[in-house]
């Protein structure tokens, strides 16, 4: 099968595509021919070991894993003697961080693994980008145990992670302020935003209104330029570890001090979340954007897109193009 390799880390130049062994599904496992996957920062940060912690996971010298890749969307092509979860010909999507993988044909996964079936009114494209941010966003919110009526500002609301946040928290029933540019102030009103701030024109920080919880979905801020805009008992949330890795630091230290706090939430994905985000897509809550999509011949060029820092939503790859 044909597989997006890496060796060393590096730019997006030590990608390229190879014909590697395909894999086997053992019992327990299904075996996936990818349709469609993603690019995001994920793959550019284990690509390149960035930030260089990362090393100690993913191999000191060189990568462990030599293919990215944790979003997917595509059909069952086999499954192993114990599965009866999936059958072959079924269409599926899920999410595979720490195994990774999906910037290749074919991928196994466990059967009771982040994977589920796509609604039926989806394709391939739409669907493999509905994991990875969102399940960000996901746990952001629960950490912040975000509800019905606060107020949120979403900081980088045009990402993968921002624009599945806003989507999420409008669906919750929360009020919520989003920041992004100016020439995406109607597509982020389209994803439900109450109110828009250009951050072009105007520094979100300084704001006169107070919110509940600031998430900032691109890790530009800190808790410091963004207390201020916390009501008391308010929560802020970021991507990021923030300056000298502050941000896990704060979250020990502020929830033992009156008022304001740092939450800093550790993902995880499941098969309960990925349903989860299914049943979110099937009641009209939450629908991933896609900014860009490229052929499988072109991902180091998705690689270098995604690096840019512009990306708006997500950067699909087309594995196995339609017929």
């Amino acid at each position: 099968m044909r597989a997006a390799v890496h060796t060393r880390y590096g730019p997006p130049d030590v990608v390229r595509i190879e014909e590697v062994k395909e894999p086997v599904p053992r019992g327990n496992e299904v075996l996936v021919r990818i349709h469609a996957t993603t690019v995001n920062r994920t793959d550019c940060g284990f690509r390149a070991a960035r930030p260089f912690i990362t090393r100690f996971f993913t191999g000191l010298r060189k990568p462990r894993v030599t293919i990215m890749g944790t979003e997917f969307a595509g059909v069952v092509e086999a499954v192993g003697a114990g599965v009866t979860a999936f059958k072959i010909g079924e269409r599926v999507f899920g999410y595979s961080e720490g195994r990774f993988g999906c910037h290749a044909e074919l991928l196994s996964v466990p059967v009771n693994g982040s994977i589920a079936s796509i609604p039926a009114n989806l394709t391939f494209v739409e669907v493999a980008p509905s994991t990875e941010g969102a399940h960000y966003a996901l746990a952001f919110i629960r950490k912040a145990k975000i509800q019905h009526g606060q107020a949120v500002l979403v900081n980088g609301a045009t990402g993968a992670i921002g624009s599945a946040a806003v989507q999420i928290i409008k669906g919750l029933g929360a009020q919520v302020t989003a920041v992004c540019d100016t020439a995406h102030l109607e597509l982020v009103r389209g994803l439900g935003a109450d109110r828009v701030i250009d951050y072009t024109m105007e520094d979100f920080t300084k704001d006169n209104q107070q919110y509940d919880v600031v998430l900032d979905a691109v890790g530009k801020s800190t808790f410091g330029r963004c207390r201020r805009l916390l009501k008391r008992g308010g929560s802020y949330l970021s991507s990021d570890l923030g300056p000298l890795c502050q941000n896990p630091v704060l979250a020990l230290v502020t929830p033992l001090l009156p008022g304001k706090t740092v939450r800093f939430p550790t993902p995880r994905d499941s098969q309960a979340i990925v349903r989860h985000l299914k049943e979110l897509i099937e009641s009209g809550i939450f629908r991933p954007v896609i900014d860009r999509r490229y052929q499988f011949d072109q991902i180091v060029e998705a690689y270098r897109y995604v690096e840019t820092g512009q990306k708006i939503g997500n950067v699909v790859i087309e594995v196995e193009p339609p017929r």
